[in-house]
């Protein structure tokens, strides 16, 4: 008889019981005095129990009950107050320790030539990286996972007898393959050189048999033919990709640096093509003669979302929304090859004028496509709203669609304006206004729950017809683009609400709080602009709400929103679930994106097992916590691998966009600071440049952090985090996305920044810091 999900998650508590360092008989003597354990006791539980240190935990680990349970929540609240913890979801750590599932980046081996790592993303803020040593398997039969140095892996991490950090390896990540790019260069001497896109890496030789098509200056992707032991390694060409300026050869130089899978395998393109869709019948059931449609961006590849709203008749002013989500889980199955190659990839990537995508195109851009005129399978929730916009009830369903009509937002927004076309005519009144006066009602209920409202306008590269940059734009934020996102918040609320209530596992998108560190930098900076912030209130997105609507439409309203995003958290997905602070929710999890992201692959899977859907080979099959946890960080970091790879791109097209306008002069924003220098925004292309502090001017400038500001030390003049500034281009590092600017605009009086900076310089000066001046560390430089 199988495992109830019950006993497994037993034998996982028991098996993380012997594990701490508190023991048994601490644990019953705290449990038989009824009193508080100590304050060794409690950090030595959390340091030793990183997957078991939730407040209920702790409790549990020591039998405290009522009161003490209450004693035991305020204390934990002073540890994280005083910075002797943190919180990292529900769990809390100490917060230079690294905890459960995690990257790690081999760095070096000891000197019995073991394996020594280090978390890939530390914050550098907290000190040096921790080093990890790499253990081997605990069975011989084990399949034995060697890294090299300079590679990643995903580990769990745990201790050793003398505390120091141990891993076990889970699997190797793809390792970076930026060394398999660079530029062909043909040298005086008659002799071809590839110059790699990396800098750290080595030039490589090419012999001229081995260089193909290639012409000096083409950007190639290469292989290594030969590595000797002196001289260069020799290197062939595989693939001429292009000129440096086009789009499709950047977007390679960061596919590359970043490790992206970019090529399917054989097996998984076999396998989409023999991919068949459903035929009708149960449990699917026959929604095609429902009117939904399908809106999205001009461009979009591909349509993975239908919606269709009408009036509640049981409800005054209350609305039902229909949201359908193609039924990837249907075609992509558990164990499957195109499985394992979406969650090795994790989501889809995308870049100015072209994708990555997670599943072969037959999948994405015809199977699971919700074309219009055409029966497709989808997953959809039908919900009820009542006339304040709050979600009454919904119920899910497995379904064969039609859409109804293909729309772009301007194109639907444009009928709504009162300016429809040939296709939106026939749809305005029957299906448009329905959606809209839904969308009202929603928005009464986004209102009421007032989530995180941040004024941070996105840019969109359009590109000419050969890949080279045209122009820079900021798109309209149409109602039109609000109107589908809501939909999608509502449904992807309900996957979270139903999967919770059937007790189903899952992986949740969370978002948690800001730290108590970020909210004290915060405060002080507020302080500077005299904008209270009370100490020691739980903030709410609310709080932060209130703040931007203090500085809207004023000089300060750039710097609070840059400042204001600064202080949030990372998002990110797990089992475990926190909540969604930016949203303000308690529940959510991506259910509306499966083409393109795996975690809501799993919940369309959880959803199908949930609900009887399937016939038991396409829902989530049994799987324990710590694998899922293993899961939910290793697309936490494909989506961080995503996220980079898109702005190293647009940073570069935009690099080699301007690299003829050296000596020009722009307008900018002030976006970044350091104790190095500064970093501007240009208005126009949002492109990003570095201001070296030396280059500020006559005076000697500090970096105050409180402040968020650059303030001479004679003058009390300088320049403040969103502040406009002019700027002259001086230097494009085209293959690098890097360029220096030279501000040309005068600083100006720093007000309170003058006080804070003269403040910090007193406790530097009495002793309690290393002092300002030309002896310091920062004036040798």
């Amino acid at each position: 008889m199988a495992e109830t999900r019950a006993q497994r998650r037993a034998k996982l508590v028991e098996r993380q019981q012997v594990k701490s360092s508190v023991g048994a008989e601490t644990v019953k003597k705290a449990a038989r005095s009824g009193q508080m354990p100590s304050r060794d006791s409690i950090l030595s539980f959390i340091r030793d129990n990183p997957d078991r240190a939730t407040k209920r935990d702790i409790a549990n680990a020591f039998g405290l009950k009522g009161d003490d349970r209450v004693a035991l929540k305020l204390f934990l609240r002073e540890l994280e107050e005083t910075g002797t913890v943190e919180k990292r979801g529900k769990r809390v750590a100490e917060p230079t320790s690294v905890n459960g599932t995690t990257v790690l980046e081999i760095i070096a081996r000891d000197g019995d030539g073991g394996l020594i790592a280090s978390p890939q993303d530390w914050d550098a803020a907290k000190g040096a990286a921790p080093r990890v040593r790499i253990l081997l398997p605990k069975n011989a039969r084990d399949k034995i996972i060697v890294p090299g140095i300079g590679e990643r892996v995903l580990a769990r991490i745990g201790r050793d007898a003398d505390g120091d950090y141990t891993a076990r390896v889970i699997k190797k990540l793809e390792r970076p393959k930026a060394a398999a790019l660079g530029v062909v260069r043909h040298l005086e001497d008659g002799s071809w050189r590839l110059i790699p896109v990396e800098r750290k890496e080595s030039e490589l030789d090419i012999q001229p048999n081995n260089l193909g098509d290639a012409k000096d200056g083409d950007l190639v992707e290469i292989s290594i033919v030969k590595s000797g032991r002196y001289g260069l390694a020799s290197a062939k060409v595989l693939e001429v990709v292009g000129s440096l300026a086009t789009e499709k050869a950047v977007s390679m130089i960061a596919i590359h640096a970043q490790g992206i899978p970019h090529i399917f395998p054989d097996d998984v393109l076999t396998e989409s093509e023999a991919a068949k869709p459903p035929a009708m019948k149960k449990p699917r059931e026959d929604w095609r003669a429902l009117p939904l449609i399908t809106i999205d961006p001009a461009d979009a590849k591909d349509h993975d979302d239908a919606v269709y709203a009408e009036p509640d008749p049981q409800t005054t002013g209350g609305h039902i929304v229909y949201v359908a989500i193609a039924d990837v889980s249907y075609f992509v199955r558990p164990g499957s090859k195109m499985d394992l190659e979406a969650l090795k990839r994790g989501n889809s990537v995308y870049f100015p004028d072209r994708v990555v995508p997670m599943l072969p195109e037959r999948i994405s851009n015809d199977l699971c496509s919700l074309r219009g005129g055409v029966d497709r399978p989808a997953i959809a929730v039908k919900m009820w709203f009542s006339a304040k916009g709050e979600k009454t009830k919904h119920t899910f369903h497995r379904i064969m669609m039609r859409s109804h009509a293909k729309l772009s937002y301007q194109q639907a927004q444009a009928a709504i304006d009162g300016a429809p076309d040939d296709i939106t005519t026939p749809i305005l009144e029957s299906i448009l206004k329905p959606l809209w006066d839904a969308y009202g009602c929603m928005t009464r209920g986004r209102n009421a729950r007032g989530p995180l409202e941040l004024d941070l306008p996105e840019r969109k590269i359009l590109l000419n017809p050969d890949g080279t940059v045209d122009k820079v734009v900021v798109p309209a934020r149409l109602d039109a683009h609000k109107l589908i996102e809501e939909c999608m918040i509502q449904a992807n609320v309900a996957a979270a609400e139903t999967l919770e209530a059937q007790k189903q596992m899952l992986v949740f998108r969370v978002h948690d709080a800001p730290t108590l560190s970020k909210q004290e930098s915060l405060r002080e900076f507020l302080k500077t602009l005299d904008i209270p912030l009370a100490r020691g209130a739980a903030l709410r997105p609310s709080s932060f709400n209130d703040i931007l609507a203090r500085v809207k439409d004023t000089d300060h309203n750039d710097l609070v929103n840059s400042v204001d995003l600064r202080s949030q958290s990372q998002a990110e997905y797990s089992p475990d679930n926190y909540g969604h602070f930016g949203l303000n929710l308690r529940r959510y999890a991506h259910f509306t994106s499966p083409i393109r992201r795996y975690a809501d692959l799993i919940v369309h899977r959880a959803l199908v097992r949930a609900l009887g859907l399937g016939d038991g080979k396409d829902g989530l099959p049994d799987v324990e916590l710590d694998h899922l946890r293993e899961i939910a960080t290793s697309i936490s970091q494909t989506e961080r691998r995503a996220a980079a790879a898109e702005r190293s791109t647009v940073d570069r097209l935009i690099a080699h966009h301007l690299a003829g306008s050296i000596g020009e002069i722009f307008d900018g924003r002030i976006n970044g600071m350091a104790n190095s220098g500064m970093f501007v925004t240009l208005n126009v292309t949002g492109a990003d440049g570095f201001v070296p502090i030396s280059k500020l001017g006559d005076d000697y400038y500090h970096y105050d952090e409180v402040a968020q500001a650059m303030v001479g030390e004679r003058s009390g003049l300088g320049y403040r985090l969103g502040d406009s500034v002019a700027v002259r281009i001086v230097e494009v590092q085209p293959i690098a996305g890097a360029m220096r600017f030279e501000i040309t605009s005068d600083p100006r009086d720093m007000g309170m920044a003058t006080k804070s900076f003269h403040k910090a310089s007193r406790r530097r000066n009495s002793g309690t810091g290393r002092p300002f001046g030309p002896k310091s560390k920062r004036g040798k430089r």
